[in-house]
């Protein structure tokens, strides 16, 4: 896609769609905030469905989406984990622990993504939001794979598959990280406020990495470092960064079966979104 391609679309259509990734950005905020899942959960099947109403080629559509929400999620991902550390919410000791793990699960997942391709990120976005989702809404809370968060040696498998997984939706983390944490133990609001620091784990180098994989692509859209988008990235990090609050003050007002219904319940809907744009 070269700059001209724009020309296609009027000033008024353009206009609209930045109000929309606008408005996306305040929701993503507010969703990372209330579900500790970097936003990126939003972003991805918003940024899919803009970028290919600006007409950018289908092979780069959906690495552009992941990579431009990576980059999104790294200030977001501060201001979501502080204001929960405000509140004493965050479990350090165990992101100290997954650290080194999931920025190794990170390295492998980039790498991955330059082997699937766009097709293959859609499938993988759809299958594993999906799959959580309905394990939120249809598990029961009492179920359990043991007493405690693993620490130690035990952390690297589950760290590992929470980088490289997350990398390739273009998520912070939260989405694999709060489901794992609550299968061993971890109370909804304390794994949702420890998964928003998994964030800057993962976007950190997931950017970057996206940023090198992509920097010889056919077909990017103006102002796109990589698969980064420049454009997307400023329209979409203030909103973030205002709303990331918002979300931290409902979610420590909900009940926790409140909370997990509206993650689950999110996680299918948009699982069905992108399902339908693979198939379709």
């Amino acid at each position: 896609m070269t700059i001209d391609t724009f020309a296609t679309v009027s000033t008024g259509e353009l206009i609209a769609l930045a109000v929309a990734i606008g408005l996306s950005g305040l929701i993503a905020g507010t969703v990372a905030g209330l579900l500790g899942v970097g936003g990126g959960i939003v972003l991805v099947p918003v940024l899919y469905q803009a970028l290919g109403f600006l007409g950018v080629d289908e092979a780069v559509r959906m690495p552009l989406a992941v990579g431009t929400s990576l980059a999104t999620i790294i200030p977001t991902s501060i201001r979501s984990t502080l204001s929960h550390n405000k509140k004493g919410a965050v479990d350090w000791d165990v992101l100290r622990t997954w650290a080194l793990p999931t920025f190794f699960g990170v390295i492998v997942g980039t790498w991955l993504i330059s082997l699937v391709g766009g097709k293959g990120l859609t499938a993988v976005f759809a299958a594993g939001a999906g799959a959580l989702g309905l394990f939120m809404l249809l598990g029961h809370e009492d179920w359990r794979l043991g007493d405690g968060v693993p620490k130690g040696i035990w952390s690297w498998p589950l760290g590992l598959a929470n980088g490289c997984l997350s990398v390739m939706m273009g998520i912070g983390g939260g989405t694999f990280g709060v489901t794992v944490m609550t299968l061993f133990g971890a109370p909804i609001h304390r794994a949702v406020a420890t998964a928003a620091g998994f964030g800057l784990i993962i976007a950190v180098p997931g950017a970057l990495g996206m940023i090198a994989t992509g920097w010889n692509a056919s077909g990017l859209p103006p102002y796109a470092l990589g698969y980064v988008s420049l454009i997307g990235l400023a329209l979409i990090v203030p909103a973030t960064i205002v709303s990331a609050p918002w979300g931290v003050a409902l979610a420590h007002s909900l009940s926790r079966k409140a909370l997990r219904l509206a993650f689950g319940t999110f996680l299918c809907l948009t699982a069905a979104r992108m399902g339908w744009a693979y198939f379709g």
